[in-house]
């Protein structure tokens, strides 16, 4: 995407910089892939017997597919709100490295913590990953409201995606939904390993793909969790090795 340069004119109003967010989400592949995973998750809800409105509740409140499928999936179920909680925070906690990764990247010495609350909700994969792609083209003092605008513009695709879903679900195939939702975590893949810049991203995303079946076999139910902390770690590891030779 060509943004304006980082001297333009036109970052020197806030306004614009949410417009310049906003025009973001027309221009990257993850629009469409989250607009087809919002589908699949409006017609879940749809078969699950949740409502148009508590559908489009979870999307506003949650925007997390993964979260919002365990959600469904376990009050579906009959599980207990404490439960899905529970269940959902587990699933949240691999957002927080995300939103420490780009806090700083939006924060100027003016900057105050009450300007970085709703930039923090909307950091999910999506954001993070362009988030690191387009900053670099965006001055530090207009990447929050950038970041606004690019969030809302992602919210709204996927708002109308979970109305479009649930709207079709009668028609949709059980089939075509599972893949639907596979094309998130295949879009996230592609996009990080575009983003690799460093060895220690190489060597992290690498051995987490490698790790992962080996971990499997174990059958401890967090084979993913255990096979990225690793990956990560090792990763780290080589990264100090190589900051003191």
């Amino acid at each position: 995407m060509a943004l304006p340069a980082l001297d333009s004119p036109i970052w020197q109003s806030p306004a614009a910089a949410f417009r310049q967010g906003l025009r973001a989400v027309a221009t990257t592949i993850l629009t469409a892939v989250l607009f087809a995973t919002y589908l699949g998750i409006g017609a879940l809800a749809h078969d699950t017997h949740f409502s148009l409105g508590w559908v489009l509740a979870s999307t506003f409140f949650v925007w997390a597919g993964p979260a919002q499928i365990i959600l469904i999936s376990t009050l579906g179920s009959g599980a207990t709100v404490a439960q899905a909680a529970i269940a959902v925070t587990v699933s949240a906690i691999r957002l927080f490295p995300m939103v420490v990764a780009v806090l700083p990247m939006m924060r100027t010495p003016t900057t105050k913590k009450r300007h970085l609350i709703l930039p923090a909700h909307f950091i999910a994969v999506t954001l993070w990953v362009e988030c690191f792609r387009l900053f670099p083209m965006v001055p530090r003092e207009r990447r929050i409201p950038f970041t606004l605008g690019l969030g809302c513009g992602l919210v709204s695709v996927c708002l109308v995606a979970n109305v479009v879903g649930f709207q079709l679900a009668a028609n949709l195939p059980q089939s075509l939904g599972a893949a639907i939702l596979l094309l998130t975590p295949l879009a996230f893949l592609l996009s990080t390993a575009r983003n690799c810049r460093e060895l220690a991203d190489v060597v992290a995303l690498g051995l987490g793909l490698a790790l992962f079946p080996l971990v499997s076999l174990l059958h401890t139910g967090v084979d993913i969790l255990i096979s990225g902390v690793s990956a990560g770690t090792i990763a780290y590891g080589v990264h100090l090795w190589r900051k003191r030779r």
